[in-house]
């Protein structure tokens, strides 16, 4: 399968990644994950306990984010 990525607007990239992560859960055990991504998580998980970092709400994120993307497509 071959997309041409330069004919997607920001928003379809989005909801194309969306789509492929989705997927990816669904045999998460079978993704590899690299060392550094565990050390990366203690380390923020530090932050946050430190008060040194903020966990946001992925869902309300997304949807900020969709809505700052509108708002630029059709000023």
């Amino acid at each position: 399968m071959q997309i041409n990525l330069n004919n997607l607007t920001i928003e379809d990239k989005l909801k194309l990644i969306e789509f492929i992560w989705n997927d990816l859960l669904k045999t998460e055990k079978d993704v590899p994950s690299p060392a550094w991504h565990g050390d990366e998580l203690l380390a923020r998980e530090k932050r946050v306990k430190e008060n040194k970092e903020k966990v946001l709400n992925w869902q309300q994120t997304k949807k900020e984010i969709l809505k700052l993307i509108d708002e630029n497509q059709n000023p």
